[in-house]
């Protein structure tokens, strides 16, 4: 990595692991061995499957040395479009993220020869010391950890060529445990065609796009005649507020992502122009009822500071929010706290209604909602599917690991 040998976990010895390509209507079966020291499981982050049995089931433990066999129904009708997988044992998955477990899904209704489109970008982050992944202190894990070395496919700042003027697919996900990737797109002419999972009923031209951790973009950007850097700027993502920790703080530096390099003997494949069925809009609809989870910081936890949602850490024991199946339900999110933070809910998507007091035009749909610090966001969900248990947390993985989760079962 960058010229070094590193230790890191892996899935199949690769950071990242190797990209799951699937269709609608696919049976996804993974033989999962666990051959790390301590316990994990697999989220398949995105996918709109079912959380019980062996499918996307983010209760499961596979101690050392066991294994699993899951076994994940995609529906005939799901949306093509990119997810990811990582793991999500409660209190272990910010240190395995970090580590380098995670991959690519790509549901498309095409199959794609290596070199063809799309190209998927996978960005992580991570620090090394030592010949492996650093560890981190305990302010570092409640400021939310930054890595110094950003990753794209395993890669520092790999090259993306292609003949100049051509127009390529990038099938962008931000895999980092806290990082926002503040994407500037100006000389790259982008266009975006979707975001996490979902795509959109038309492409609109973007010159910067924002993507909190967990957060994905379909885009096709346009190779330039001179070689060009995609960099990530600095976002700002607040402060802790309180004590010796309140002036640290959470801006990344800029970072370049990959280095777009014009090549006439690269193959651009055309990008396709068909785009899945659009998700109905909910705001035509009368919601069958109303929510408020709120994101907090308290005093109380280790030094001094718990993670909460609606006042509460989180409790295997304990569901928070119980829905019905067939109904469709408007959430507000609101950050009561100086830090943003990322909302995300499994298996179901949320249409963004409102940020703050603006009102969303057209039909927002994400699985991870930013939500900026002292503020709130109006989403609208559809239970239409999926009976059981799932979660919802703080996508900074630190937060999620200390307590900012809570259960959902629908019925």
């Amino acid at each position: 990595v960058g010229g070094s040998t590193v230790r890191m976990l892996t899935y199949n010895g690769t950071v990242p692991g190797p990209t799951l390509h699937l269709h609608p209507g696919d049976r996804l079966r993974v033989h999962l061995a666990n051959e790390l020291d301590e316990i994990t499981n697999l989220h398949t982050h995105g996918l709109h499957v079912s959380a019980e049995g062996n499918s996307d089931n983010p209760f499961l433990h596979i101690e050392p040395g066991q294994s699993f066999d899951y076994e994940i129904d995609i529906p005939d009708d799901h949306p093509t479009g990119i997810n990811w997988y990582h793991p999500h044992h409660h209190g272990l998955a910010a240190d395995q993220v970090f580590g380098g477990m995670y991959g690519a899904i790509v549901v498309d209704t095409d199959d794609w020869s290596e070199g063809g489109s799309p190209r998927v970008v996978l960005v992580s982050d991570t620090t090394f010391a030592g010949g492996g992944v650093a560890g981190i202190t305990q302010a570092q894990r409640m400021m939310g950890r930054t890595g110094e070395t950003l990753l794209t496919n395993g890669q520092v700042a790999p090259e993306l060529r292609g003949p100049a003027g051509s127009t390529l697919r990038l099938l962008i996900i931000n895999a980092c445990a806290s990082r926002y990737l503040n994407l500037g797109l100006t000389g790259f002419s982008a266009q975006l065609r979707g975001s996490d999972s979902m795509p959109l009923v038309e492409p609109r031209s973007v010159d910067r796009v924002l993507l909190a951790p967990g957060n994905r973009a379909d885009l096709s950007v346009v190779m330039p005649s001179a070689a060009t850097a995609l960099v990530t700027a600095s976002f700002d993502r607040g402060r802790m507020g309180m004590g010796m920790m309140g002036g640290q703080s959470t801006a990344a530096p800029d970072a370049v992502v990959l280095t777009a390099l014009p090549d006439a003997a690269i193959s651009a494949p055309p990008v396709p122009t068909s785009m899945t069925a659009a998700h109905p809009d909910l705001r035509t609809r009368e919601p069958d009822g109303a929510r408020t989870i709120t994101m907090a910081m308290g005093g109380g936890g280790g030094m001094g500071m718990q993670f909460l949602l609606d006042g509460q850490e989180y409790s295997h024991d304990r569901v928070d929010q119980a829905v019905q199946l067939g109904t469709m339900e408007e959430w507000t999110i609101v950050n009561d706290s100086p830090m943003a933070h990322p909302f995300h809910l499994h298996i179901w998507p949320m249409q963004v209604i409102r940020e703050g007091d603006a009102e969303v035009s057209g039909i927002d749909l994400r699985d991870v909602v930013h939500v900026p610090e002292f503020s709130a966001v109006t989403v609208r969900i559809a239970f239409g599917r999926f009976p059981g248990r799932t979660v919802y947390h703080c996508h900074i993985l630190d937060h999620e690991d200390l307590g900012m989760m809570g259960i959902i079962e629908a019925a």
